[in-house]
């Protein structure tokens, strides 16, 4: 109705003199019905197109038979309001009839693809963002396809040690293993969870932990319960918590303690691992790694990861990023 008005305005202006709400009821008329013959055809010829418009000489046929029908009613109906018979024109001025004829079907033309432009643009657009979608769930699921098998190895490996060592607490961190792996082999094959399931598996993590490490390790989990329900990458603090006790506490004699808690920050949730080990690392090993490359495919530029020192003997990992509810 927008553009029939302005073809009105455009038409009242060209020729002094017009009345225009004669102009106004043409230009109305044709437009309104070629849209509704041209709109209306997407709901029954090729309904299956994902433009939401029919494809090919499909939908070149319905918009050029929606503008000359279109055509025909607005005369009509211009005629009958004005009084004028314009096909009586036809035999005595073809070339003006012509070039009414054209000019009609030229702006209907452009109109009809200007609109069908749009809902292509919004389908590719779609499938773009789908595609997007998929692209960073496969690399979430490739990062936690690598990080699954560093988790296990290296608990393997501690148990291998206990089995001669200390036959009773191997057999304790084997029962712990087996309940770690059954609590976390569903949640492991989604992409994210919520923080309250986050915090609930770094619990099974750190009691298996725990038995093989024994009173060299204490641990405290802070998760309020406001952003319990947060959603984030599956797994996404068990690397950091691993390099804790891997670089931090187990080179310690007397080992130490880790602590884990999140908290809001404006906009943001902050994630906090921090331990009394021996000190800082340097930042680059596999855990942080994982770590930096998933939060970069799901939050982009908007997350940050920082490794320093906390306060006195302490080594601090902090995981920022948008809040964003499960």
């Amino acid at each position: 109705m927008g553009f029939c008005l302005l073809i009105a305005v455009v038409l009242w202006l060209a020729k002094p003199g017009q009345h225009f709400d004669v102009q106004l009821v043409y230009s109305l008329v044709t437009g309104l019905s070629s849209w509704l013959l041209i709109d209306g055809a997407r709901f029954f010829i090729d309904v299956k197109s994902p433009f939401g418009f029919p494809r090919g000489w499909r939908g070149v046929a319905v918009i050029l038979v929606g503008v000359c029908l279109g055509f025909v009613a607005g005369t009509l109906a211009g005629d009958a309001y004005s009084g004028r018979s314009t096909f009586e024109l036809l035999p005595n001025q073809p070339r003006f009839f012509l070039y009414l004829f054209l000019f009609t079907a030229s702006v209907g033309v452009g109109i009809s693809y200007f609109f069908y432009a749009i809902g292509k643009s919004a389908y590719l657009q779609r499938e773009l963002a789908t595609s997007r979608q998929q692209a960073t769930e496969a690399q979430l699921k490739l990062l936690q396809s690598q990080l699954e098998p560093h988790m296990l190895f290296n608990t393997l490996a501690n148990l291998r040690a206990l089995i001669n060592a200390d036959p009773p607490r191997a057999t304790t961190m084997l029962d712990s293993l087996i309940d770690y792996l059954r609590a976390t082999l569903s949640a492991s094959r989604a992409t994210s969870h919520s923080l309250q399931n986050e915090f609930a598996r770094l619990h099974d993590y750190l009691a298996l932990m725990q038995v093989r490490m024994g009173p060299r390790l204490t641990y405290t989990l802070d998760l309020p319960a406001d952003i319990a329900g947060q959603s984030v990458p599956t797994l996404l603090l068990q690397p950091l918590v691993e390099n804790a006790i891997k670089h931090g506490l187990e080179p310690k004699i007397e080992g130490g303690s880790v602590a884990v808690s999140a908290h809001h920050d404006g906009p943001n949730i902050i994630l906090d691992v921090v331990d009394s080990g021996v000190g800082l690392k340097d930042g680059s090993g596999f855990g942080l790694t994982q770590v930096r490359e998933r939060l970069q495919a799901v939050y982009g530029n908007q997350a940050t990861i920082y490794l320093g020192a906390g306060r006195t003997g302490f080594t601090r990992a902090c995981v920022t990023f948008p809040s964003k509810k499960s």
